[in-house]
């Protein structure tokens, strides 16, 4: 019985290094409405098309030395972040919720985000494909989350479900709305973008309207520090609120905290 857990833990580890490998090239091609296939995966500096061997996750990084083998220009650490993050996401995904419906909503939220964290932080912007797409999956897995086993499924259980979770993400974006209204009063100036406020309508889909809340306070916390070292590194003044929210949104998930949970460590 371990043996085969450590066995699917390792395959979900694995499944995860390889999405995470094709979530950087959306995260990066799609906001400047690139194609998604072509042109193939090449480098950046002398657009070297690269090779299987040169397109294994992390592996290839690290054999490499984190060079192109063509022309040995240095390529970015971020693809492989990116690709150990959701791989370890995807691990955590089964070992917390193992075969379910919760599992596939935890798998569709890692990858949603690791994309909105990758668009949002090179580009500023959060592509409404994304978005959709998300809130699609999301409400498949919440229906299928309701209904309760396949053996005893209840419809009215389903769409009761659905409409929790299409409920409480509207109230989150409401909330998110508001949030942006009151900054834009106060600072005078767009305190937010739009893509800000959609993702919170995702993050009410999967948390429930009151942890939604929490949320957006978890997320100020983290990004406090992270947005200070940024804003002395670069020279723009603008600091992507949505990989912050991402980053909070799936701690809150995978601790399954609940609101008073939250409020009871920071009391």
């Amino acid at each position: 019985m371990i043996g085969l857990v450590i066995y699917y833990a390792v395959v979900f580890f694995i499944f995860g290094l390889i999405f995470g490998s094709f979530y950087n090239v959306v995260g990066y091609r799609l906001p400047k409405k690139e194609s998604l296939v072509f042109p193939s995966s090449h480098c950046t500096v002398c657009n070297h098309k690269l090779g299987p061997l040169e397109l294994i996750p992390v592996l290839s990084f690290l054999i490499q030395g984190g060079k192109c083998k063509h022309c040995k220009a240095k390529i970015s650490w971020y693809y492989t972040i990116f690709e150990l993050l959701t791989g370890f996401l995807f691990l955590l995904s089964y070992l917390i919720f193992g075969f379910s419906a919760s599992c596939f909503i935890a798998l569709v939220l890692s990858s949603i985000l690791v994309i909105i964290i990758i668009s949002d932080y090179k580009y500023y912007i959060i592509p409404d494909e994304i978005v959709i797409v998300g809130a699609i999956l999301l409400a498949i897995g919440a229906f299928f989350l309701g209904g309760g086993s396949l053996k005893d499924f209840s419809f009215s259980g389903a769409f009761y479900q659905l409409w929790i979770a299409l409920r409480d993400g509207f109230f989150a974006f409401l909330l998110m709305y508001g949030v942006k209204l009151f900054g834009d009063f106060l600072f005078k100036k767009e305190s937010m973008g739009g893509g800000d406020i959609k993702l919170m309508f995702l993050v009410g889909m999967v948390l429930g309207f009151p942890l939604s809340i929490v949320t957006i306070f978890v997320a100020s916390i983290i990004g406090l520090p992270i947005a200070f070292v940024l804003l002395l590194r670069k020279s723009t003044h603008v600091i992507p609120f949505g990989p912050f929210l991402s980053v909070a949104t799936l701690i809150l998930f995978f601790l399954q905290c609940s609101w008073l949970d939250v409020l009871l460590v920071f009391a």
